[in-house]
């Protein structure tokens, strides 16, 4: 990463593996440990403590039946980042219906989701569709570097106040 100035915008990474990619400003494909995205100031590279997955409706219906075995390991990466994420391009009412092409029954995507939520204390994010979840995963990284910055990366909230 090149040297900038504070005020220059964040370098948003990109995973290399991410197959439909977010067209977010100042994106830079990179390879990361786990998540889709992380970001960069010109002070600090956050990808070691932010990470967000992204998962279309049909991507996490597949998490939850022949890729779980997969998708778990990638959800305890996650949990050792200070500020990991999940965030999917569909809403509850979606994850209810089901899929067309699978039998992975809709309570169990909704077991699975609360259940690892709960587990790997995973924020969840459904965020309805494709557009909103790029805004979603843009907001996340931003806020999640702002939380960082004012020294509030002790896994305990801030003072009440």
């Amino acid at each position: 990463m090149t040297a900038r100035s504070s005020k220059a915008e964040p370098t948003i990474w990109v995973d290399s593996r991410e197959q439909l990619p977010y067209s977010l400003p100042n994106a830079q494909v990179t390879s990361l440990k786990t998540g889709d995205y992380s970001i960069a100031t010109a002070d600090r590279d956050y990808r070691d403590v932010i990470a967000v997955e992204r998962k279309s409706h049909a991507d996490f219906v597949m998490c939850v039946g022949a890729e779980r075995e997969r998708f778990e390991r990638c959800l305890a990466r996650l949990a050792t980042y200070e500020y990991p994420a999940l965030v999917l391009e569909c809403t509850m009412s979606d994850l209810l219906a089901g899929t067309r092409f699978s039998a992975v029954h809709p309570n169990s995507v909704i077991g699975s989701l609360i259940g690892w939520s709960v587990k790997y204390r995973l924020p969840v994010w459904l965020a309805g569709n494709r557009e909103h979840a790029a805004m979603v995963v843009t907001k996340i990284l931003h806020n999640a570097v702002k939380y960082h910055d004012e020294g509030h990366d002790d896994g305990q909230p801030p003072a009440a106040g």
